[in-house]
């Protein structure tokens, strides 16, 4: 089996050390870098397949890092925060992160996080998600394509991160059955997820963002108290 290489991006000398020690006994290969100019210098030497990466940092933040890293790569990126205001988290997840956690953190916690982080990557490039009788899935003038991983409305074409994606698609594989932000976090993130239920808020304003508001519609609808739900269109 692949060994997957781990880059953990973090200033704090100990911080770091202790997780490289951890994923290494996990049977990971773990790279280490003290700012974002090392760990951008790692991930052109290296093959990575993961990084994990502090916000606040000298010479180049987490936040600068992770936006200069999607301009060429799109491994799964898991942003650590000793914050735990939502700003950083949305910031974070908006710019291409695909998860994140707030110190201080479980150890086991972000051992989970990594292994559905680079499942749900190696399967969403494989197209090994699971997918509709013909590949589509349609909401008026919408149309989600799983065989390409594509969203149009329209025709044009919207750009959706990989969790984006996903959260989509299962709200348009269940139209009309309010789904719950734990139902949702199970179906998207493929476990029982152990963090903070208001990832799934953060996710559907992004989707409300590109979507909803770009084209004046309103296709997610918010049951107060409940979750979320896309109705089928009369």
């Amino acid at each position: 089996m692949e060994m997957n290489h781990v880059l953990v991006v973090e200033d704090d000398k100990e911080i770091r050390e202790g997780v490289e020690i951890y994923l290494k006994s996990q049977g990971y290969e773990v790279f280490q870098a003290a700012d974002g100019v090392e760990g951008l210098e790692v991930i052109e030497k290296e093959d990575i397949h993961l990084a994990i990466v502090d916000i606040m940092m000298p010479r180049m933040d987490g936040i600068t890092m992770t936006m200069k890293l999607r301009e060429k790569y799109e491994f799964p990126v898991i942003m650590l925060s000793a914050k735990s205001e939502e700003t950083d988290k949305v910031i974070g997840l908006n710019i291409g992160a695909d998860d994140y956690i707030t110190k201080p953190f479980a150890i086991e916690e972000l051992l989970a996080r990594i292994r559905v982080a680079i499942k749900l990557h190696r399967n969403f490039n494989k197209g090994t998600v699971p997918e509709a009788e013909d590949g589509l899935l349609r909401w008026g003038h919408l149309t989600l394509n799983e065989k390409k991983h594509q969203v149009t409305y329209d025709n044009h074409q919207i750009s959706l991160t990989n969790r984006e994606f996903q959260m989509l698609k299962v709200l348009l594989e269940n139209q009309d059955i309010v789904l719950t932000r734990d139902v949702l976090l199970e179906r998207v993130c493929g476990y029982d997820y152990v963090g903070e239920t208001n990832v799934v808020d953060v996710y559907i304003r992004f989707l409300r963002s590109k979507i909803d508001q770009v084209f004046q519609v309103k296709m997610i609808q918010t049951i107060r108290g409940v979750g979320y739900v896309i109705k089928s269109e009369e």
